[in-house]
Order: structure tokens, then C-alpha cells, then sequence
């Protein structure tokens, strides 16, 4: 699951498909001198799950002396630059963390292994079976779902005390939320939050809290431009307020939290997933902590639970099992599941979860302890986005980009937006 997400280059579905069938379009598997199997795995993330990863890298290599893993990561955006990059060229990783949004588009593509016939080494039995459904395309199991997470307003709670605006309690409304922001802005002299309409994320939360959805069972847009109007129009007014962060910060975002206006101490909350949040602790003195997303005015909740990553395998890995065994670690193991805690989400293994949930400490157990806030309060997922939406997160913040510079109106905007995403997706 990725946090923050701003322009970025993605490799078309009809390109990874040509890709997989092209004569020289090797493996990415390789053996190492003394017989050890090489694989590559990477992943997207801050330096808090780069080190985590690693600890439990080196423990499955412990248990595994025949094989070596080389590992690298970087932010969301980077990350799926480079990751298209190399599907699209025939050398995707071995092992590769995957968004919800990236699926169908890599399924479909010709990159991902069939990982039901690595069944042998990667179980799923002690995994939800509506959570696992959420990594299969066409009834086939491409991915396995990692983590479980969801949205939050991560904030700075020092800050907000200080400032005297009431802190956020267990629900609030889009217009509560924004009242919040105007409060803190003027007390705080800087912006209450990130400006949410670049964000396809939040986006989707207003509309879900609306009864609606970004897409339709068939893969067709589930809003209209008359929706996406109003978003922006009032996304667009609390910008001009001075409420939520003005346009050159808002571009700048990169998909670390690092480079957002909480992460730099230029705004008191944001708009996130619950794991990457952990990335604000190191940054904002006065600690970090989680509140619900807006809901709908009458109450109807648009955030959900979703799968917050997954782990697929190259279809043109040269080890599949051992890649498969990789994939089986880091979902099954219990002492993997120690070493990363809720970085990536609580986990995904129904006992490792219940095993492992009062051991949790910090930041960890901050997050359990919010997603257990909202258990039994949120509505069912969406079933993954068609694949042509991997691309329309960029062509929504460059859309959006264009209100935020006055460039064009939310209207035009919208329309714009609308007029394109109905092209992407019939392509």
C-alpha cells in the first residue's frame, strides 16, 4: 500500500504483455558462485521498513543457506517508475511488492508468476479468503496480499493541543474536518493539513462516503465530472484559505513522508495509509497520532480495509519455488512477523496476528489499536481497480496541478479529467 503518490511514468498493460513474449527477454533469477540460488526482491518504503526488511531477509537466509537475497528500495513514486521500467523490459525482480492498483495492470501484463502452482511452499490457509481473493485476476492467484490497512488523518498532536482546536474524536465529517483545518491554520499561523485534491485516495473516501465508488463492477468510471467538480471546488476553496497547503508544497510530494508539509513541519496533519505513518515519528517532535478519515455528511463512512500491499513473483524468475519460499517467509513466519510488526499493515496470517498482537509496541500498536477502533464500523472494499487507473493517478494530480496553479477551474479541470479517464479505460 502506497502513502503519498504524484507523477510518475507507468508502462501500459499492451507494453508488459509484448514484453513477455519477446525472444531475449531473459530471467531475473540468477545462482551465485558455490551453487547458492540469487534472488531480487524489492520494495517500496521509508528507512524505518528498510530496516525491518532487512533484519528479516537475513533470517530467512539464515534458515535458507542456499539462497541469497539482494534487496533495494525507495520511495512510492521511484519505486513504481523503476518497477514498470523493468517489467516492461523483461527484468522485472524475483520477488516484488505490489499496490492494490498494480494487479490487473501486471497480471494482465504477462509479468506475474501463477503462485497456486508454488502451492507446495507458499501457503494461504491461515490467510482470510476474501483477503486473498484480493490478488487473484480471472480467478488466478497472482499476488499475496501482505497486510491489512487503511487511510487516516495522521496528525501532530503537540501541536494541535497547543493550538486549542479540539482534538479529532472517533468520526468526523468532511465538513468538521474542514472546519478543523481553518482552526488550526489560524492558530498555528501554517497550514492545518496537505491539500487532499491530489489525491485520487482521498478522493475515493469522499465519494465512497457519498454511496458512490471511482469504479463500476465492469471497470467503467463510478462518478461523474459534475462529482469530481465539487471535490475539487472544495478542496480548491481551502487552498485559497490558506487551510490546507498552497500549490508548491503540494507538488513536491514524492511519495515519502519526508517530503510532505507534516513530514517537513510545515502543516499539522496529513492524509495517509496507517503503516507508512510510522515514518512521522522520527520527524515530528511532538509525536504522531491517528484519527478516522472524513465520513460522508449523514455519517456514511468512505474509508475502508484493504489489502495494504502485496507480494508477487516475475513470471520470468529462474527460480520460481525459491521465490515462492521467500514470499512464504515473510507472510507466514512468526518471527518475520515479529521483526516487521505493522509496518506493512497488521498481518495478513489470522494466528500469527492473534499471536503476535499484544506483543506489539510503539508506533506498532498505535496502529492495531486504530484499526481495531474502526472494526465493524466500515463497509466491504472495492474489488481491485481496472488496470488503466495506474496511469490516472497521474493524470489526476497533473489534472488537479492545473487548479492549484489557477491554470484552469475545478469545472474545466473535472472535465478534462473525465473526458481522459473514459479513454484510458476503454483502451
Amino acid at each position: 500500500m502506497p502513502g503519498h503518490r504524484t507523477k510518475g511514468f507507468c508502462a501500459s498493460a499492451a507494453a508488459l504483455a509484448l514484453c513477455a513474449v519477446l525472444a531475449g527477454c531473459g530471467g531475473s533469477g540468477e545462482s551465485a558462485g558455490g551453487g547458492k540460488v540469487v534472488l531480487r526482491y524489492t520494495w517500496w518504503g521509508n528507512p524505518d521498513r528498510a530496516a525491518r526488511t532487512e533484519q528479516a531477509v537475513a533470517l530467512f537466509e539464515k534458515q535458507h543457506p542456499d539462497i541469497d537475497v539482494t534487496t533495494s528500495f525507495s520511495g512510492y513514486d521511484a519505486y513504481k517508475q523503476k518497477l514498470a521500467t523493468q517489467a516492461a523490459g523483461g527484468d522485472a525482480p524475483d520477488v516484488m511488492q505490489l499496490d492494490y492498483r498494480q494487479i490487473d495492470q501486471y497480471a494482465s501484463g504477462g509479468v506475474l508468476l501463477d503462485l497456486a502452482k508454488q502451492k507446495s511452499v507458499l501457503r494461504t490457509s491461515e490467510i482470510d479468503q476474501g483477503l486473498l481473493a484480493t490478488g487473484r485476476v480471472d480467478d488466478v492467484q497472482y499476488a499475496i496480499p501482505q497486510g491489512r490497512g487503511t487511510e487516516t488523518v495522521v496528525h501532530d498532536v503537540a501541536t494541535w493541543k497547543k493550538s486549542g482546536v479540539p482534538l479529532p474524536g472517533g468520526s468526523w465529517t468532511w465538513s468538521q474536518w474542514a472546519d478543523a483545518m481553518r482552526a488550526l491554520a489560524k492558530k498555528t499561523g501554517k497550514p492545518g493539513g496537505t491539500d487532499p485534491g491530489w489525491s485520487e485516495d482521498a478522493f475515493e473516501v469522499w465519494l465512497r462516503g457519498q454511496g458512490k465508488a471511482l469504479y463500476t463492477e465492469n471497470g467503467g468510471l463510478g462518478f461523474t465530472a459534475d462529482d469530481l467538480t465539487r471535490w475539487w471546488t472544495f478542496t480548491d476553496r481551502l487552498r485559497r484559505e490558506g487551510a490546507v497547503s498552497p500549490a508548491e508544497q503540494t507538488t513536491q510530494l514524492d511519495g515519502t513522508v519526508e517530503n510532505t508539509p507534516l513530514g517537513r513541519g510545515e502543516a499539522t496533519s496529513d492524509n495517509n495509509w496507517d503503516a507508512p505513518s510510522s515514518g512521522y515519528t522520527a520527524l515530528v517532535k511532538g509525536g504522531v497520532a491517528l484519527a478516522p478519515m472524513p465520513s460522508g455528511e449523514d455519517g456514511t463512512p468512505g474509508q475502508y480495509f484493504k489489502p495494504s500491499m502485496f507480494l508477487g513473483v516475475s513470471s520470468n524468475t529462474g527460480h520460481p519455488k525459491e521465490a515462492a519460499q521467500l514470499v512464504d517467509f515473510m507472510i507466514n513466519d512468526r518471527q518475520a512477523a515479529k521483526i516487521l510488526g505493522a509496518g506493512r499493515g497488521i498481518p495478513v496470517n489470522e494466528t500469527i496476528r492473534d499471536a503476535i498482537g499484544p506483543e506489539l509496541k510503539d508506533f506498532d500498536k498505535t496502529i492495531a489499536d486504530f484499526q481495531a477502533s474502526l472494526d465493524g464500523k466500515l463497509k466491504d472494499p472495492p474489488q481491485a481497480p481496472p488496470s488503466g487507473d495506474n496511469a490516472l493517478q497521474t493524470t489526476f494530480q497533473r489534472d488537479y496541478d492545473q487548479v492549484s496553479y489557477a491554470r484552469m477551474s475545478p469545472r474545466e479541470a473535472a472535465e478534462n479529467y473525465v473526458t481522459e479517464a473514459k479513454a484510458e479505460l476503454r483502451s
